[in-house]
């Protein structure tokens, strides 16, 4: 298959090509070199990019929903407004990319690389993050309705006004993360570090924080009503019971 002049196949060598707009809806690229290549509004719908390299690529408003990215390398590559539901992004590397009002309803991301990545405004419900790392991630304005963050490691995370509505952050580690405005409503954090973080006017209603760690958190103004504080550590060093 060629496209633009480029042979699309696996293990391609498509180092900086220009494939802006192109069709590659299916198309076989896993293990393929697409470092700084141009794929900005691309069709990659179902495209397998299974270890591909897509390091500092520009796939900007591109469509790679359902897509399969297992262990691909997308550190620093620019995916703002690129559509990836139900992609499987497991593994995958994505330090320093911009994933701004991205598409990620459903997808899988579990186990992936997410450090220092902005991930404002996107759209991440119903998303699996299990044991992802989100050290110093920007998630201002994120939708994680209904997300799954298990074990996820948020140190530093921004989450300013962020929707969590219903998310399972159990045994996350949210240690100095900014959560002003963000809504818990309903959310599982059952066992989750929260120490030293900020909750002042946070809804809570209904959220599940048994065991959680609360030393030092700031819980003024917090709406816990419903919450189950059962065996947590609160701010003041005593066990909930």
């Amino acid at each position: 298959m060629e496209v633009n002049g480029y042979k699309i196949e696996m293990g391609a060598n498509l180092r900086n090509a220009d494939l802006q707009r192109a069709s590659l809806e299916g198309a076989h690229l896993s293990g393929a070199n697409l470092s700084g290549a141009n794929l900005r509004g691309a069709n990659l719908r179902g495209a397998s990019l299974w270890r591909a390299d897509l390091t500092f690529a520009n796939l900007a408003g591109a469509d790679l929903a359902g897509a399969d990215l297992t262990i691909a390398n997308l550190m620093d590559a620019k995916l703002d407004r690129a559509k990836l539901e139900g992609a499987s992004l497991s593994n995958a590397n994505l330090a320093g990319a911009n994933l701004g009002d991205a598409k990620l309803r459903g997808a899988n991301l579990t186990f992936a690389n997410l450090g220092d990545a902005n991930l404002t405004f996107a759209n991440l419900a119903g998303a699996n993050l299990g044991d992802v790392d989100l050290t110093g991630a920007n998630l201002g304005d994120v939708d994680l309705t209904g997300a799954s963050l298990m074990i996820a490691n948020l140190t530093g995370a921004n989450l300013t006004g962020a929707n969590l509505t219903g998310a399972n952050l159990e045994r996350a580690n949210l240690t100095d993360v900014n959560l002003t405005d963000v809504n818990l409503t309903g959310a599982y954090l059952r066992g989750a570090n929260l120490r030293g973080v900020n909750l002042r006017g946070v809804n809570l209603t209904g959220a599940y924080l048994a065991g959680a760690y609360l030393m030092g958190a700031n819980l003024t103004g917090a709406n816990l009503a419903y919450v189950n504080l059962r065996g947590a550590i609160m701010p003041d060093g005593t066990t909930h019971y």
